[in-house]
């Protein structure tokens, strides 16, 4: 029987392995780097390159995988997106040069950054407003998890990096089957697309159109400077840990805890947001990773320095979930993913520079402190603007169309 708690559930959970599979090929390049600067007798300047082309692909495919979808569905997009991700990260394990492997993960990216406007929305339009936080927070948790899952991959293949992609590739591909048989349409979309007279609004009416552009900005402000501090802490963490005087194996520790802080601060942030007042969320939430950010750049020993790397995690996770359950409400059914990829595409902007920024720090000779008191303005300011939205959409004139409300 085809019922709406069924759709609901199947949804979730199909959008959850979605997650876990892009979670996975996001770290994969990571993971198997020692393999690929063997094999293609890649540099440092090389090896910087073959990440960032990943990163690139993540850039235009968030904001098209958006676009495209509010005009044909968000299914037939993810659904282009995990064929997409999976056929070239398979490819990644094969190609025979540099230029080759270059194209693979900018392929990769693509559709890895297509996937998750298209998880996001989905995952929102299948629930009510109560559960939408809770939606977004069970599917999103697959990431971490699928980062974790390719790390253990890598230690038991850790001489054969090629299996990394391989799995990374053949297991999207499985997966495929299954969203086209059981994966269903947003019920929003297609009560959208099957009603009369509807006009399709320009990229920029979707995004700044009915008053929407302070909304549209302070979205873009939160998702840049908190995905910022987030990339800046997976790349670098283990690098500032070892600056600090700790050992590769404390080092190794402390990034596993943040990864299964993560992991929990996904599920965390969306409950609060459903459960408790959202200002009131952000602050604890962002109060809490200023405070985690301070212990990493001030513990000396292993114990407060992995209670340190558990809360980085736990809070920087817990925030980008907050900002992915406010975003979908901020927009209409017939641009939501617009609006939505738009944002993730912002904030993938701020993966790329939060890297660089940390690298720039550090040669210059600041440190850790250094490195981590510089984030400390980005994070108020993303605090603030996502404030801002909350607070905006508490306003009768908008609540119609951007119904977040302030619960208590």
């Amino acid at each position: 029987m085809d019922t709406p708690s069924r759709r609901t559930t199947l949804t979730i959970a199909l959008c959850f392995i979605v997650a876990l599979i892009e979670g996975f090929d996001l770290q994969a390049a990571g993971t198997a780097a020692a393999g690929l600067r063997q094999t293609f007798a890649l540099d440092p300047k090389m090896m910087g390159w073959v990440f960032s082309a990943g990163i690139i692909g993540l850039l235009p495919g968030a904001f098209f995988g958006g676009w495209i979808a509010d005009r044909i569905g968000r299914k037939k997009i993810l659904i282009g997106a995990v064929l997409l991700f999976g056929v070239f990260s398979l490819n990644t394990a094969y190609v025979s040069s540099f230029s080759g492997l270059l194209l693979a993960r900018f392929m990769t990216g693509l559709g890895l950054g297509a996937a998750l406007p298209n998880l996001i929305a989905l995952c929102a339009e299948a629930v009510g407003e109560q559960r939408r936080g809770t939606a977004i927070s069970i599917m999103y948790a697959g990431v971490p998890l699928g980062g974790a899952l390719a790390a253990v991959v890598a230690m038991l293949f850790a001489e054969h990096w090629q299996m990394t992609f391989i799995i990374g590739g053949l297991v999207p591909l499985l997966v495929v089957p299954l969203m086209v048989l059981l994966l269903p349409e947003s019920s929003a979309f297609r009560q959208q697309q099957g009603s009369v007279n509807v006009a399709r609004a320009s990229t920029g009416q979707a995004l700044f159109g009915e008053d929407r552009t302070r909304v549209t900005l302070a979205l873009w402000l939160s998702y840049f400077f908190t995905l910022t501090v987030m990339y800046m802490l997976l790349n670098w963490l283990p690098s500032l840990l070892l600056e600090q005087g700790f050992s590769k194996p404390q080092a190794g520790l402390v990034q596993m805890l943040f990864n299964i802080g993560g992991a929990l601060g996904s599920l965390l942030g969306g409950l609060l947001l459903d459960r408790c007042n959202g200002i009131k969320v952000v602050l604890f939430v962002y109060a809490g990773l200023l405070a985690a950010l301070a212990g990493v750049g001030l513990s000396v020993g292993i114990v407060p320095m992995a209670i340190a790397g558990f809360s980085a995690g736990l809070f920087v996770m817990a925030a980008q979930l907050v900002l992915y359950a406010l975003a979908p409400p901020s927009y209409p059914t017939s641009v939501r993913a617009t609006g939505v990829g738009a944002a993730v595409a912002i904030g993938r902007l701020g993966s790329v520079a939060g890297p660089l920024a940390a690298g720039q720090i550090l040669a210059a000779g600041a440190g850790t402190t250094g490195v981590l008191l510089a984030t400390s303005p980005g994070l108020l300011i993303a605090a603030l603007a996502i404030i801002s939205v909350i607070a905006r959409s508490a306003e009768p004139p908008l609540r119609t169309a951007n119904p977040i409300a302030d619960k208590t």
